[in-house]
C-alpha cells in the first residue's frame, strides 16, 4: 500500500535505494544501467563525490534565503559561470526549479519584453507539433504533445503549431535536406503572415526534439532560416534546451551547432544533473535593457528561485564537466553509441530510424520498414520494451505517439557523460535483447521475421 499518488495508479514500482556511476540499485540489490539518465538528467551519474561535497558545504553555510530579500554568493557564482559559457549576447540567467518553470518564465518574459517595448498588442506564440516544453499550463500550451494536452485543452492558451523538423518521415524523396528546411521555414513565414507579424511574440522550439518524437535533429540551415524570419519580423526566438542542452549533444549548448543565438534559452536537466531540482532561462542583453529602461522588474517569481543548495549542486556539476572535458567525452561516446546502434539495428526490419546527436539518441520502431508504417498503438510496443529492459537491468526512455501523438513508438537513450565505452556497448546489448523480446510478444501478424 502506498500513499504516494504515482504517475500510474496500477502496478508497483521497484524501490531505488542507491546509485553509483551510471547504475541505480533497488531494495533487492538489483542493479540497473541508467541508460537514459532518468529523463536525460543524470549527466554525471549518481553519487559523484565533488557534487555531494559541494552540497554538504553549502548546507553547512546556508540552506535557503528568499530572493526577494537576498542574493547568495553561490547563486552569483553559478550565474557568472553560465554566462561565461553562454552564446554571445546572453547577459543574465533567471534561476528556477526545473524545465517547466524555465519555459513558463521564458514565455512571460517574452510577453513582458514587448509590453515594456511599447508593443502590447503582441499576443501569439508559434511552436511546433510533436514538441514537448513541460507540464505546467503555459508550457503545455506551447508544446505539441497531443496526448498530454488533450484533456487539459480547455485550460490552455491558444498557440499556433507548425510542422516539426522530422526528416525521417516528412522530407520528400525529391528534396534535399536543405530544401526540406527551406520548406519548413516558408511554412513559418506563412503562419507569421496569417497571424500578423506585429501580433506574434515568439517562436518556441527545442533545438533537438526530445521526448515526444525522440531526438529529432534539425536539418542543416533550418535554424538559421528560422532566426532570419524572427529577426525580419521582430519576433523573439525561444530555444528549449531543457533536455538537449548543457553538453548532451556534444556542445555545451545545442544551438552552437546551428550557428545562431536565441533571445531566450531554457535549460534544466543537465544543469544540475539531478542532484537538486534546478533550471534556468538564459536571457539576451537586449531583453534586459528593455526591462531596465521600463518597469525595472520581472513580474514573476517562485519561492525557491536560486535555491542555494541547488545552485551549489549545479555549480559543482558544471565545474566537473569543464574540468574533466566531458563535453568532448560526449562526442566520443556519442559516436560509439551511434555506431553500436547502427551495427545492431540497421538490419532489424522493425527499426526504421536511428537518430540523434552526442549522447542523445533514439530508435524509432515500425511495423513495416519500407513504408515506415507504425505499429498499432493498442499494442503499446514502447511499454513492452520498457518492461523487458527493466527486467534486464536497463533503464531507457520509451514513448508512444511518436508520429502524430497517437501512432508510433521510439526509445530514447541519454546515458551519463561519465559512462565508459564498455558500458555503452552493454547498454546496446541489453536494449537489443529487450527489443527482440518485446517484438516476440506481439501477435505474429504484427511482426516480420527478424
Amino acid at each position: 500500500m502506498t500513499h504516494i499518488l504515482h504517475r500510474q495508479l496500477r502496478g508497483t514500482l521497484p524501490l531505488a535505494v542507491g546509485g553509483r556511476g551510471i547504475r541505480i540499485i533497488d531494495d533487492t540489490g538489483k542493479e540497473y544501467l541508467d541508460a537514459s539518465g532518468g529523463a536525460a538528467v543524470s549527466c554525471l551519474g549518481h553519487g559523484h563525490p565533488d557534487v555531494l561535497q559541494a552540497m554538504h558545504a553549502q548546507i553547512d553555510k546556508l540552506a535557503y534565503a528568499h530572493t526577494r530579500f537576498f542574493s547568495t554568493p553561490v547563486a552569483e557564482e553559478l550565474a557568472d559561470n553560465l554566462i561565461d559559457h553562454a552564446p554571445a549576447g546572453m547577459s543574465h540567467v533567471y534561476l528556477v526549479s526545473g524545465g517547466s518553470e524555465a519555459v513558463e518564465a521564458a514565455l512571460k518574459l517574452a510577453r513582458q519584453y514587448f509590453v515594456e517595448s511599447g508593443q502590447p498588442q503582441r499576443r501569439h506564440f508559434i511552436a511546433r507539433k510533436q514538441s514537448y516544453h513541460g507540464n505546467t499550463l503555459g508550457a503545455l500550451a506551447v508544446g505539441g504533445n497531443e496526448w498530454r494536452r488533450r484533456q487539459f485543452a480547455p485550460l490552455l492558451i491558444d498557440v499556433t503549431h507548425v510542422s516539426p523538423c522530422y526528416e525521417y518521415r516528412d522530407r520528400r524523396a525529391d528534396e534535399s535536406s536543405e530544401a526540406y528546411g527551406a520548406r519548413l521555414s516558408a511554412e513559418l513565414e506563412e503562419t507569421i503572415t496569417r497571424l500578423g507579424p506585429d501580433n506574434v511574440i515568439a517562436f518556441v522550439a527545442e533545438t533537438v526534439g526530445g521526448a515526444t518524437a525522440g531526438c529529432l535533429p534539425p536539418v542543416p540551415g533550418y535554424f538559421r532560416r528560422i532566426r532570419e524570419s524572427c529577426d525580419r519580423h521582430g519576433i523573439l526566438l525561444i530555444a528549449d534546451e531543457v533536455m538537449c542542452g548543457m553538453g548532451r549533444t556534444g556542445t555545451l549548448h545545442a544551438v552552437e551547432q546551428e550557428g545562431i543565438v536565441p533571445d531566450l534559452m531554457a535549460i534544466a536537466k543537465g544543469l544540475g544533473g539531478g542532484y537538486q531540482p534546478i533550471g534556468g532561462v538564459l536571457v539576451h542583453e537586449r531583453i534586459i535593457d528593455a526591462l531596465e529602461k521600463g518597469s525595472g522588474f520581472f513580474h514573476h517569481g517562485h519561492t525557491y528561485l536560486g535555491h542555494p543548495v541547488a545552485c551549489a549542486a549545479a555549480l559543482a556539476v558544471q565545474r566537473v564537466i569543464q574540468r574533466d572535458c566531458l563535453v568532448d567525452a560526449v562526442k566520443a561516446l556519442g559516436a560509439r553509441l551511434s555506431a553500436q546502434l547502427h551495427a545492431r539495428f540497421d538490419a532489424n526490419p522493425h527499426v526504421g530510424d536511428i537518430r540523434g546527436r552526442g549522447l542523445f539518441m533514439a530508435i524509432e520502431l515500425v511495423e513495416d520498414k519500407p513504408s515506415k508504417r507504425p505499429f498499432d498503438p493498442a499494442l503499446r510496443l514502447h511499454a513492452r520494451i520498457m518492461s523487458e529492459a527493466l527486467a534486464r537491468g536497463l533503464v531507457v526512455y520509451p514513448m508512444g505517439g511518436t508520429v502524430d501523438g497517437q501512432s508510433g513508438d521510439h526509445v530514447l537513450m541519454a546515458p551519463p557523460f561519465v559512462a565508459t565505452p564498455d558500458e555503452i556497448d552493454e547498454i546496446v546489448r541489453r536494449l537489443a535483447a529487450a527489443v527482440d523480446a518485446a517484438l516476440a510478444t506481439l501477435p505474429a501478424k504484427e511482426r516480420a521475421i527478424a
